[in-house]
This record gives C-alpha cells, structure tokens and sequence, in this order.
C-alpha cells in the first residue's frame, strides 16, 4: 500500500485511486482518413516500458477527477502526478 497525490484534493490512500492505462496518447488527426492498421495501433498498442511510464488515472472515491501521473514501473515510485490538459513533463528520470 502506498500514498497517491491527487493534484485536486492532496495525499490519499492508493485504495482511492484506479489507473486506466498509458497517457498522452494522441488521437488520429483526420479519423476518416485512417486505415484499419492506424486505428489497430491508436486503440490497442500501448508502450510497456521498463522504467518511466506516464499513465491516466482517476480518484475513484473522492474527487472523481481524472489526472496523469509519472510512475516507475519497476519500483513502482510515483514521481509525480499532474492535471489532466498539463503537457507531460521532461527531465525526472526520462
């Protein structure tokens, strides 16, 4: 068990929280133009790094908000987290 910051309501219980895959993920920009395999690549490949991840995730039972956060797969450390719509951040063990 370990200690999630929520950047809406502060330090919480990770039993709070739930992680809802990898983020910055960038939707395709002209959908009608794009083939079966870059619609199987945007919807079903995802990254699985060993090491720094960046995933989305959201505070269940509290303030139900949805938010990024910087984690270390291996450790399983979260570096840090941040508001969704804030770009991701460089240079924390990248």
């Amino acid at each position: 068990m370990f200690v999630i910051k929520c950047p809406y309501c502060g330090e919480r219980d990770q039993t709070e929280f739930s992680c809802h895959g990898e983020s910055h993920i960038a939707r395709p920009e002209n959908p009608n133009e794009v083939g079966d395999v870059e619609w199987g690549k945007y919807l079903f490949f995802r990254s699985n790094p060993k090491g720094m991840h960046y995933e989305r995730w959201t505070h269940d039972h509290g303030c139900r908000r949805w938010f990024n956060v910087q984690r270390h797969t291996v450790t399983d450390k979260i570096m840090q987290t941040y508001k969704m719509g804030q770009p991701k951040p460089k240079g924390i063990n990248d």
